[in-house]
């Protein structure tokens, strides 16, 4: 094993885009009943349009210039190669930031937080807080690559980030994440806490209310049943899937754009905030590096590995925790449950939002980053 630090370029061969572009074009539509709307999934008009954009519209060449405007490494963690951006801050006192994304997200996630992190004297914003900032792609999703062999769980990537943080030579640093990103965060903290000073997360699956524990006569414990329930009967199929049997999903994501395309661009729908939807570019983006990649069943795999331990007591986090909340995520979290094994330091409901923030309302995520570990520095 190597802790060889590398520069790494987003440099997709022509071969492929013309692939894709092939693909698109002889893509086999299915029938759709008429009058159900986005209930049954993505709608077949408007996925037709979307992938019409995409082989006609949409410019990778210039996403890849911007992806290759942030300075990108690689490094072996754990046997595998891991793909990174680091961006310095020009502040001498800025916090070190590690960022992870969840599925079906990617680093493109929080490339458009970079500058008003990093620089906020740039961007209306104080200098005191400012963060050197570390965006990992999760082994098994976009640049990362994907594994090849059983046993990479949310502890294996937290512990992975762990090594990342040292060999960039950061002693403190807080964490920040949503989705599987919040669950490697906070398991980071558990793996780390001489060394992280503070999470900052969007999502804490373990604080959702259920009928047996929750408290109805309070609004917000009511509300976390409800979206359980929903998640369960309506926006849970895809988690169904991909806990059981991933391997059965990623044979058409793989061979398919327009599948990679519906099985993501249905999530951006219908888990984000109507008014504050994801651009199409962005998501485009957020696709390339799944379809590009062949990254679907690998990405999927963590679902399989997290549900073999569902059920399980989780270890009390001692890591100061500050959860920010928004209206239109597809979960609800419960202070009271909440606090029973996390160091709840803050609890922010914001008004608008969804489950991907940071594309959604970043002005909001960047300053509740910049208030919630203002005091760690």
């Amino acid at each position: 094993m190597t802790e060889t630090i590398t520069p790494f370029v987003v440099n997709i061969p022509q071969a492929d885009l013309d692939d894709l572009d092939r693909r698109l074009e002889r893509t086999r539509w299915p029938e759709q009943v008429p009058g159900v709307g986005w209930s049954h999934g993505i709608p077949v008009e408007q996925l037709r349009e979307l992938a019409g954009y995409w082989r006609t519209g949409y410019d990778w060449r210039a996403q890849e210039a911007w992806l290759n405007s942030f300075p990108q490494f690689v490094t072996e963690l754990d046997g595998h190669q891991v793909h990174f951006v680091h961006v310095r801050s020009p502040e001498p006192d800025a916090l070190p930031l590690l960022l992870t994304h969840g599925w079906p997200s990617s680093i493109v996630e929080f490339l458009d937080l970079v500058g008003p992190l990093t620089d906020p004297r740039a961007h209306g914003g104080d200098p005191r807080d400012a963060f050197h900032v570390v965006i990992p792609s999760i082994p098994g999703f976009g640049l990362s690559g994907p594994t090849r062999e059983a046993g990479w769980s949310v502890a294996r990537v937290a512990a992975a980030w762990a090594r990342l943080m040292d060999r960039l030579g950061y002693r403190r640093y807080a964490a920040h994440g949503g989705d599987t990103g919040a669950l490697v965060s906070r398991a980071l903290g558990l793996a780390d806490p001489e060394h992280v000073v503070a999470l900052h997360l969007t999502s804490l699956y373990s604080a959702s209310a259920t009928a047996e524990d929750a408290d109805f006569s309070v609004e917000e414990e009511k509300r976390s049943v409800e979206a359980g329930y929903r998640f369960e009967y309506e926006l849970g199929g895809y988690a169904a899937i991909q806990s059981t049997r991933p391997q059965l999903i990623a044979y058409g994501l793989t061979d398919s754009p327009v599948a990679q395309l519906a099985w993501i661009a249905d999530g951006f729908k219908e888990w984000t905030d109507p008014g504050s939807a994801v651009g199409r570019d962005r998501l485009l983006t957020n696709v390339m590096l799944y379809w590009l990649t062949a990254t679907a069943g690998s990405s999927a795999r963590y679902y399989k590995e997290g549900a073999e331990t569902w059920g399980e007591a989780e270890a009390a986090s001692p890591v100061p925790t500050a959860m920010a909340l928004f209206p239109h995520d597809i979960f609800v979290p419960v202070r009271r449950l909440a606090e029973r094994d996390n160091l709840i330091v803050r609890w922010t409901a914001f008004e608008r939002g969804g489950h991907f923030p940071a594309l959604e309302v970043p002005d909001l995520l960047v300053g509740d980053l910049r208030e919630a570990l203002r005091g760690y520095r």
